[in-house]
């Protein structure tokens, strides 16, 4: 057999290999998991103050939808608190248990700020910290329209990933929640009551 022909056959070899491998599969798994096929998957937050659907935008944030979806599926966002609430500002969120407790961080994920959404009203973006490439697990939801988040040429911005399409009005209430420096978390802008996360669910896929 000629070595064209023997590189052939390895290669059908290999991809067979591959498809039935415990890899391939967790991969398959995992893209079904997070509706990998659907550009605008949409999820519920069920709050201790009501609930709001969000669509999250895949065509233009990829990378941070993914990143997002996969806490989603991991039930790491249950039983959260809202920890950092500034009103007409942010309510952020995915950072603590309902006990206080820190979340793992989890994986870094790239900053996409610069995928044509911006940060108005309504919005979810990915918290980080200085660094540009430093968002993990924490949200935010815009309570107005934040153009200082927003990338320029001179800055990075904060990547925008999706948009309340249900019950919008309810950042409101939340944003005017009590807040107070906290002892326990060691900063300000933190509800005197505790504002929880009872659930975020990935809702099925429209048909």
């Amino acid at each position: 057999m000629n070595v064209k022909g023997l590189t052939g056959i390895w290669g059908l070899v290999m991809a067979a290999m591959l498809a039935i491998s415990p890899l391939a599969s967790a991969s398959s798994a995992d893209d079904a998991a997070i509706q990998k096929q659907n550009l605008y998957p949409r999820v519920k937050f069920v709050t201790s103050m009501g609930d709001m659907v969000v669509e999250l935008n895949r065509w233009r944030a990829p990378l941070t939808v993914d990143h997002f979806l996969r806490h989603v599926i991991s039930g790491s966002y249950n039983d959260t608190l809202f920890h950092r609430v500034v009103e007409d500002f942010v309510v952020q969120g995915g950072g603590y248990k309902a006990d206080g407790t820190p979340l793992p961080e989890g994986d870094m994920v790239v900053n996409e700020s610069g995928n044509g959404l911006t940060n108005k009203f309504g919005t979810i973006a990915l918290a980080r910290q200085n660094e540009p490439h430093s968002a993990r697990g924490q949200f935010y939801f815009n309570v107005k329209d934040n153009d200082t988040l927003n990338p320029s040429s001179r800055r990075w911005g904060y990547a925008v990933f999706g948009e309340i399409v249900e019950n919008a009005e309810l950042l409101h209430e939340l944003s005017a929640v009590e807040t107070e420096v906290s002892e326990q978390l060691g900063f300000p802008d933190v509800p005197v009551e505790p504002l929880r996360l009872i659930s975020v669910e990935l809702l099925p896929e429209a048909q």
